[in-house]
């Protein structure tokens, strides 16, 4: 590969940087720098916003296309098993033909798509333009940082990883307020057609802003696609099957059993390719290194406490307190304010400060506010829950902004930034973490709080008795409240034989969503272990620091 090769990064990695003079680069600053930076940011969090807006908003489009729960379930699968497939491809076609012209080759397909994405007559239809949809925009995020790391002064860098952070951060926060004031304000089509309009001003600003590549000298590399074919789609199998083996009861349904078996046959074929003929872009045992399993497994459990967090509060406000999406949105925007300050925050501290600490900060706050959480109680409302989402919001941006820039100081302290291959293999092994590690968030959590409902239910149910003087107590008080508005002391009781049926399943719920804080709390302790194991890697982001060779 030329030594003008480039590649992406996903949220919370680095990209190639061509063949590359580690780190800092002697690039003339051009006024358009920053409208090129703007628009591949907004590209990541369009990604992020379809995602996050086809998840809290599946509901509303069940009733407005007239969908079944089962059917409009494949719709965010569909468009997620395709940002699966096309990640590790868009750091590779980044790399070939430059971050520009994919890019704008690209977004037009996602707009084409979401813009008709309402009319579909039915389901095939919008599976097929959920489809093309990830595969326009799977590109997006993998290739956001490549301009950014390449053409911002070094001393603004890292506060460039601090706006991208708060980027992905805040757009995870706000798609439920946001989707519920489409379907109160405007129309549940904006569900699809807001991510459009944002994608026109990424286009507008990639065009007018990202210069063409330079031309590619020298031979071309002989690379061989079936082995990335092989793994994109048993990649994205895994994905389907994680995605809909709670609702499908896993290996009890031939649909996950098929997934797979199909996904172990291909996983195994890309082995095979790989041992028969290398592919000259891969450079698997590069990702041996000590501080790129630690941080990739950082990265899978910031995935995985983002939507985690972003599952629990709004279940249990709805369940237990009868939320409507809007009620709840206002709750989650307090999430996002405080990330607007304590990204430039900790962009400030990370060129002064080492990275290990400031992670291990960062999972000690989430830990310490999910502690908060477990102390709910079924009495608590939004506002019980500021304190704790304030917390938890200065914890993520610290996690963030630290781990983007330990990846990149790892790279350079490795040597990887002068040998594209690394990054390139770095960049896609990071892109499938950051994906598999939201979709096991949502996926696990949805399954222990089932599981640990029925085991509270079952474990209340215990001193729920007929004949228990508590019980007949409390059927008594239910009996005479709710005898008034009843026909007759038959229907009373059996009202107040429901209504105690619900303050159970309620007390159940309670006691499992609080089991869930206490998981999240659990994982950021097992992070902090093994961030004490990580390397030291010299600080890249200080002014005052000497520049690698070659810069």
């Amino acid at each position: 590969m030329s030594a003008t090769t480039t590649s992406g990064v996903d949220a919370g990695t680095l990209s190639t940087v061509p063949a590359l003079r580690p780190f800092r680069l002697k690039l003339a600053v051009k006024p358009n720098t920053y409208v090129g930076t703007l628009g591949v940011f907004l590209g990541a969090g369009i990604t992020t916003l379809f995602g996050r807006l086809l998840s809290v908003g599946l509901p509303d489009l069940r009733g407005a296309l007239g969908l079944g729960v089962d059917e409009a379930s494949w719709i965010p699968t569909a468009y997620n098993m395709a940002l699966m497939f096309m990640g590790p491809f868009s750091v590779y076609l980044g790399g070939l033909l430059g971050v520009r012209r994919v890019l704008l080759w690209t977004a037009p397909v996602f707009v084409v798509a979401t813009i008709l994405m309402p009319f579909s007559p039915n389901l095939a239809v919008m599976l097929a333009l959920q489809v093309i949809a990830g595969i326009g925009s799977g590109t997006f995020y993998p290739l956001t940082m490549t301009y950014a790391l390449r053409n911002l002064p070094s001393r603004y860098t890292i506060y460039g990883i601090g706006v991208y952070a708060m980027d992905i951060l805040a757009v995870t926060s706000i798609a439920v307020p946001l989707e519920a004031w489409f379907t109160e304000h405007l129309s549940w089509r904006w569900i699809f057609w807001i991510c459009p309009v944002l994608a026109a001003l990424m286009m507008l600003c990639i065009y007018r802003a990202i210069p063409h590549p330079p031309a590619r000298t020298g031979p071309k590399p002989t690379i061989s696609w079936a082995g990335f074919l092989y793994a994109s789609l048993g990649l994205s199998l895994i994905f389907g099957a994680l995605d809909q083996g709670e609702r499908l009861d896993w290996l009890g349904s031939g649909v996950i059993v098929a997934m797979l078996a199909s996904a172990a046959f291909l996983i195994i074929a890309a082995i095979i390719r790989r041992w028969m003929s290398p592919n000259p872009l891969v450079n698997i045992p590069f990702l041996g290194h000590r501080n790129t399993l630690i941080l990739a497994t950082s990265l899978f459990a910031l995935r995985f406490m983002i939507l985690a967090i972003a599952l629990l509060v709004p279940a249990f406000l709805g369940a237990i307190q009868g939320y409507r999406p809007l009620e709840t949105g206002r709750v989650l925007l307090w999430f996002a304010a405080p990330q607007i300050v304590v990204g430039f925050v900790g962009a400030w501290l990370m060129r002064r400060v080492d990275g290990r600490l400031m992670l291990a900060i960062g999972f000690a706050t989430v830990a310490v506010a999910c502690l908060l959480n477990t102390q709910l109680t079924s009495a608590w409302a939004g506002d019980n829950f500021w304190t704790s989402q304030l917390v938890i919001a200065l914890g993520l941006s610290f996690i963030f902004v630290a781990l983007i820039g330990s990846l990149i100081q790892s790279l350079a302290e490795t040597g990887a930034l002068a040998r594209p291959f690394d990054v390139l293999t770095f960049s896609a092994f990071i892109h499938c973490i950051r994906i598999f590690g939201g979709e096991v968030g949502t996926g696990f959590m949805q399954h222990f709080i089932a599981v640990r409902e029925k085991f509270h239910s079952n474990l209340i149910g215990l001193h729920v008795e007929s004949g228990n003087w508590l019980t007949d107590e409390r059927l008594r008080f239910l009996t005479g409240g709710v005898s008034s508005n009843s026909t007759g002391i038959d229907e009373a009781q059996r009202r107040s034989a429901a209504l105690l049926g619900g303050q159970v399943r309620q007390q159940a719920y309670t006691l499992a969503y609080m089991d869930g804080f206490m998981i999240i709390a659990w994982v950021c302790v097992g992070i902090i272990v093994l961030i004490a194991f990580m390397k030291r890697t010299r600080i890249l982001f200080d002014s005052q620091s000497p520049k690698p060779p070659g810069g």
